[in-house]
C-alpha cells in the first residue's frame, strides 16, 4: 500500500527564490505563477490607480495607494502572499520596507483570461477572511466591475461607463473604461 503523498507546502522564501523577473503569488503555501499583464490590463491599471492617487492628493485621503507588483503579507504568516494590481493602505503601521503586513483597506484585481478563478473566487475568500473593507474585480472581457463591500456585506456590478463609487470614500467614485 503506497503512503499518502504529502504535497509541498512553499513558504515566501520560495518567492523571494524565484529567478529574476519571475512573478508568482503564493495562497495557503501553493504557488500561483503570474503571467505578463497585456496592454488593455495595464491601461486600466495606469487609469484607475491615477483616479485614486489624484483623489487622495486633493482630499488629504490619509491613506496611500501602491500598483502592483506590490508585497501583500495577506495573513502576516510565510505562507500567504499576494500582489494585487492596486492596494490601497489606510493604516500606515502595516508598511514597511517590504510591503503590506495585514490586509490593505481597499484591493482592485484586474482580470486576466488566465487568472478568472485566482481573482473570482480564490482571491475572494482569502480577502474577505483578512480583513480586506472593499475589493474590485475589474473584468476587462465582460466590461463589467465587481464590488464586493465586506463590511456590508454587498456585492453590485457596473459596467464600463458608469461611476463605480469607492466604500472607502463617500463622494468618490470611478468611471472604468
Amino acid at each position: 500500500m503506497d503512503a499518502l503523498r504529502k504535497e509541498e507546502v512553499y513558504t515566501i522564501e520560495d518567492i523571494y527564490a524565484l529567478p529574476e523577473g519571475e512573478r508568482a503569488e503564493l495562497i495557503d503555501g501553493k504557488i500561483y505563477y503570474m503571467a505578463p499583464p497585456n496592454t488593455k490590463h495595464q491601461r486600466l491599471l495606469n487609469d484607475i490607480s491615477t483616479e485614486i492617487n489624484m483623489y487622495i492628493r486633493a482630499n488629504d485621503g490619509g491613506c496611500e495607494m501602491f500598483p502592483a507588483p506590490f508585497a501583500v503579507f495577506l495573513n502576516q504568516d510565510d505562507v500567504n502572499y499576494v500582489e494585487p494590481d492596486i492596494s490601497v493602505i489606510c493604516n500606515p503601521s502595516k508598511l514597511d520596507d517590504k510591503g503590506c503586513h495585514g490586509a490593505p483597506d481597499w484591493v482592485i484585481e484586474i482580470v486576466s483570461p488566465e487568472n478568472k478563478p485566482m481573482d473570482y473566487f480564490t482571491k475572494l475568500f482569502k480577502y474577505r477572511a483578512a480583513g480586506v473593507r472593499e475589493y474590485w474585480i475589474v473584468d476587462p472581457a465582460k466590461e463589467m466591475v465587481t464590488v464586493y463591500r465586506f463590511e456590508k456585506e454587498t456585492m453590485e456590478e457596473y459596467s464600463f461607463g458608469e461611476d463605480v463609487p469607492v466604500g472607502i470614500y463617500a463622494g468618490f467614485s470611478i468611471k472604468v473604461q
